[in-house]
């Protein structure tokens, strides 16, 4: 690894730059494991929400000193001769250890967040129960599991971006720090109001479906996601201030 020249203002525009991309790409772990750690009494959730980002600073930083190993990950160990691949026309579907880790976990998440929608439409049809459906260990096996998908998506981003180890292990940590700062408060909000928690799961779905999409070498770009989700938050944000106040509204009637 060779010491970045930090005189060079390229290489802060680099760190800038990846830092920010890291941040948004943290988003989507964000609000998996502010859903997951919700099954968890609200005493537990602070420290599995900063288990889980360690965990995925952890697990990105021995990844980048891995580096070889990642890049290892795009070279072909299959093909499906049935599928034609929509970057190379004519030539078969190549499938690399990287598109089988980005396919099972689209899956993975498809699936996840498509059976938290179903639970919470039952649970919404009965009575209200305490929390703590979950253990301790099996809400951290699930946050270890999507970083470790969120996390190679995240390095071979910015193995694409800059060439320099440091500068890319600098950005993840800061952006990670980023992360836990506002976890908490994300977690909270998210968590205080059932439609967002709805939202959030869509989002995740959707998050999904491009995994598996750039498994089978379908590009997307995730900045169409994210403007549908603002947008989404934007609207919903204005549902939540017309239903809060026409509550007041009608609890002010009810008082006179």
């Amino acid at each position: 690894m060779t010491i970045p020249d930090f005189s060079n203002p390229g290489v802060w525009i680099s760190l800038l730059t990846l830092t920010f991309l890291e941040i948004v790409l943290g988003v989507d772990n964000i609000i998996f494991i502010s859903i997951v750690a919700n099954k968890l009494p609200a005493s537990l959730q602070p420290k599995a929400r900063n288990i889980g980002l360690t965990l995925a600073l952890v697990m990105r930083v021995a990844l980048l000193f891995g580096i070889t190993w990642i890049m290892q990950l795009k070279e072909p160990v299959f093909e499906l001769s049935f599928m034609e691949d929509p970057k190379e026309v004519g030539k078969a579907l190549a499938i690399s250890w990287k598109d089988v880790i980005l396919i099972v976990g689209g899956i993975s998440l498809l699936t996840k967040s498509t059976l938290e929608i179903h639970h919470k439409l039952e649970q919404a049809t009965k009575p209200l129960s305490a929390k703590g459906s979950a253990t301790f260990g099996m809400v951290i096996l699930q946050i270890v599991l999507v970083d470790a998908i969120f996390s190679v998506d995240s390095i071979l981003t910015a193995i694409g971006l800059v060439d320099n180890v440091i500068i890319m292990i600098i950005a993840v940590v800061i952006s990670m720090g980023v992360m836990m700062a506002f976890a908490g408060p994300i977690s909270r909000f998210i968590n205080q109001h059932p439609s967002l928690q709805v939202l959030a799961l869509a989002f995740l779905i959707a998050i999904g479906i491009i995994l598996i999409a750039n498994g089978f070498h379908q590009d997307f770009n995730k900045g169409y996601i994210y403007t549908a989700l603002a947008f989404s938050l934007v609207v919903e944000l204005i549902n939540m201030r017309l239903r809060r106040s026409r509550q007041e509204t009608v609890e002010s009637n009810d008082a006179s």
